[in-house]
């Protein structure tokens, strides 16, 4: 009798081995979907909820149960037909997914008006977003602390990006100013930068950009409000 040699591999170890090369096609739309899960969950959680359905976090969200199951098959399988989604369990299992269960070291350029205003808001700190360091290249501003952070000069960025491993980089210059300071933090290690610059840098494949423009969110809103009007004409 001719003995079986082939290799068997663990369940667990197969359904491992799918979600790693299903993450690697993961399109960038369902991953920013993720945060606005999570966030709808931790208010379930902190109301005592214990179960949800896809249904119901789809009313919560106005997105469709069935955009919901798919989005979360990616990262394996959660909830029971029938039952839903135990809120606890899911709510920790995406904090793992997107990093929310450790902290995120964070330096932020540029503290003006709107460099300010970022570096004094209390929402990063609970979410594990931590501002470390804060530059700025305006003499007047070096040495006064800010949310309690200390502005240093500008050209010490560089250095203390070698010195000082930093996850994210928040830019928040003008956008002559902007491509100039991107190139630096990615030069200095950082792989996640969250731009406020009315310019889009370019950055290498290796490094995670979110441009933040108002101005423009507000641009292609008007067009909703205009296309409203010619409809009631």
């Amino acid at each position: 009798m001719r003995e079986d040699c082939s290799l068997q591999i663990p369940g667990d170890i197969v359904e491992l081995l799918r979600i790693s090369q299903m993450t690697l096609e993961i399109p960038e739309v369902v991953i920013n979907r993720l945060p606005v899960y999570a966030r709808a969950l931790a208010d379930l959680d902190s109301q005592g909820e214990t179960v949800v359905s896809s249904h119901t976090l789809g009313e919560m969200l106005d997105v469709t149960p069935a955009q919901i199951r798919k989005d979360l098959s990616y990262f394996g399988r959660f909830g029971k037909q029938g039952r839903g989604y135990h809120v606890p369990s899911l709510l920790t299992r995406l904090r793992e997914i997107l990093g929310l269960n450790r902290h995120w070291r964070v330096a932020l350029v540029g503290v003006g008006r709107l460099g300010q205003a970022i570096a004094e808001y209390n929402g990063f700190g609970p979410q594990g977003f931590h501002v470390v360091a804060v530059f700025d290249e305006n003499p007047e501003l070096f040495g006064k602390a800010i949310a309690g952070t200390t502005v240093r000069d500008s050209a010490e960025l560089d250095g203390y990006l070698q010195a000082t491993p930093v996850d994210i980089g928040i830019v928040a210059v003008p956008a002559v100013a902007a491509q100039e300071v991107v190139d630096r933090m990615v030069a200095g290690g950082v792989r996640a930068i969250l731009n406020y610059a009315p310019t889009s840098p370019l950055v290498p494949a290796m490094v995670t950009i979110r441009n933040v423009d108002p101005v423009l969110a507000m641009q292609s809103m008007t067009y909703y409000v205009k296309r409203g009007e010619t409809t009631l004409e």
